[in-house]
C-alpha cells in the first residue's frame, strides 16, 4: 500500500441543485456548494485553507474563497482534461492534508454548461488554440471529428466490431442508471426511468451512439471536503477513508482521440489507474460493495469494467445482459445515485459524493452493508479514480 493510503477522508459532501438553467452564475453555484460541504463536514468556513477545482472551471480558488468567506488559503491548485480531474481533486487535497500542507481542503466543480457553455457542441475554439491541444484537435475537427459524441463513436465501433458487443449492450447502463435515478429527488430525471427499447428508438447522435447513450448537458456544482484521517475522528460524519487515490495518462494519449495506439477499443489510462489503486488499497475488484463509474457515454462504462478487472477483456457485454447485475443487490450495483446519465453530469464530482454517502448508508439506493467504494473520473481523457472505504 502506498504512502497516502488511509492517511486522508472525505468528511463533507455539498452540492446546488442540478438543472438545465440555473439562473444564476457559476461563482454562485460554486460558493452554494463548496458552503453545503463545509457545514455538512461540521466545520466553518474559516476551517478551510486549501480549494482544489478543473483547470476548466471559471471560479477561480481566490473568488471562492471570498465568496464562501473562507479567507486565507494556504494550498490552492487546479487539475487539467475536464472530467479526467474529477478524481484527481480529491487526490490532490489528501496529498495537501496527508503532508501537512494544509488542514482542510475543499475539491469543487461548478458550472452552467446547458444553459451557458455547451461543452457538448461543435466548438470551433478548440481546433483553434494556439496550444499544443489546438494543434491535437486540429487533426480530426476538419474531419467531421468535432464533438465529444463523435469522438467516442469512432472507439464504440472498433469495440463492437472486436468483440461482439452491441448497441442494446450499450443501452442497458443507460437502463440501470435512470432505473437509480428514477427514485433519486436530487436527479434531473427523477420519476423518469428509461426502457431497452425506448433507448434503442431513441435518435442517434453519432452511430452507433443513440441519444440515451450521452450524458445531458447540466447546471449545478458539486463540492468535496478532505481533511486528515486522524482529524475525521472528531467530526460529526462518518468519514469516506480514501484508501487509493490515482491518476494516470496512457501511452500516445489525446483528449478523446486516441487513435493512434496499437488498440483503439480501449482504455489504457484507465487500467493504469485501476492497478494504482488495487496496489495502494491492498483491495482487488471482488472486494468492491458497488461501483461509480464514470457514464458520460455507456460505451466507456463496459469498457471500464474490463480494464479495471471486474470481467476479461470484450466480457463486459456478457457481464451487463445478467439480469440485474449492476442494480441495488445485484452483482455489482453501478452508479445507483444514476450517473451522470440520469442524476446530473457534474464532471463526475457528483458521483464521488454518491460514493460517500454509500458509506454513510444514506444513499436513495443504499446497497446493504456498503464498505467499499470505487470511483472513476472521466474516460477518453488522462483521468483518475478513488478507493473509498469505512476504514
Amino acid at each position: 500500500m502506498s504512502g497516502l493510503s488511509r492517511k486522508a477522508a472525505i468528511v463533507g459532501i455539498g452540492a446546488t441543485d442540478f438543472s438545465k438553467d440555473s439562473g444564476r452564475s457559476e461563482l454562485r453555484l460554486a460558493a452554494e456548494a463548496v458552503t453545503a460541504a463545509i457545514a455538512d463536514a461540521g466545520l466553518q468556513p474559516s476551517d478551510v485553507d486549501g480549494l482544489v477545482t478543473f483547470t476548466m472551471d471559471t471560479n477561480m480558488e481566490i473568488a471562492v474563497s471570498r465568496a464562501a468567506g473562507i479567507g486565507e488559503l494556504k494550498y490552492y491548485s487546479q487539475v487539467h482534461y475536464g472530467g479526467g480531474a474529477a478524481c484527481s481533486t480529491v487526490q490532490q487535497a489528501a496529498m495537501a492534508v496527508a503532508t501537512g500542507v494544509a488542514d482542510v481542503v475543499v475539491a469543487y466543480r461548478a458550472f452552467n454548461e446547458r444553459s451557458g457553455n455547451r461543452f457538448g457542441q461543435v466548438s470551433a475554439a478548440v481546433a483553434n488554440q494556439a496550444t499544443s491541444s489546438g494543434t491535437d484537435n486540429a487533426f480530426t475537427y476538419p474531419h467531421g471529428l468535432s464533438t465529444p459524441a463523435a469522438f467516442v463513436a469512432m472507439v464504440a465501433q472498433r469495440y463492437m466490431h472486436e468483440y461482439g458487443a452491441t448497441s442494446e449492450d450499450f443501452g442497458r447502463i443507460s437502463v440501470v442508471d435512470r432505473k437509480h435515478a428514477a427514485v433519486n429527488p436530487k436527479a434531473f430525471f427523477h420519476g423518469k426511468p428509461i426502457t431497452l427499447e425506448q433507448h434503442q428508438a431513441s435518435r442517434y447522435i453519432a452511430e452507433p451512439l443513440h441519444l440515451l447513450d450521452c450524458c445531458q448537458e447540466s447546471d449545478g456544482g458539486q463540492a468535496i471536503v478532505v481533511v486528515s484521517a486522524e482529524r475525521a475522528k472528531d467530526l460529526p460524519q462518518k468519514p469516506a477513508i480514501i484508501a487509493g487515490a490515482a491518476s494516470g495518462s496512457g501511452t500516445d494519449q489525446y483528449i478523446m482521440t486516441s487513435y493512434y495506439r496499437p488498440e483503439l477499443a480501449g482504455l489504457p489510462e484507465m487500467g493504469l489507474v485501476g492497478r494504482q489503486l488495487w496496489e495502494q488499497s491492498g483491495l482487488s475488484p471482488a472486494d468492491m460493495d458497488m461501483a461509480v463509474l464514470y457514464d458520460h457515454f455507456t460505451p466507456y462504462t463496459l469498457m471500464q469494467l474490463e480494464e479495471l478487472g471486474f470481467c476479461g477483456r470484450g466480457e463486459a457485454k456478457d457481464f451487463v445482459r445478467q439480469e440485474g447485475a449492476l442494480e441495488v443487490g445485484g452483482t455489482l450495483p453501478l452508479n445507483t445515485h444514476g450517473g451522470q446519465l440520469g442524476e446530473a453530469y457534474i464532471h463526475g464530482m457528483n458521483g464521488i459524493a454518491e460514493a460517500v454517502r454509500q458509506l454513510r448508508g444514506d444513499s436513495v439506493n443504499q446497497v446493504e452493508g456498503a464498505s467499499q467504494v470505487i470511483v472513476t473520473a472521466g474516460t477518453g481523457v488522462p483521468t483518475s479514480g478513488l478507493v473509498l472505504t469505512h476504514d
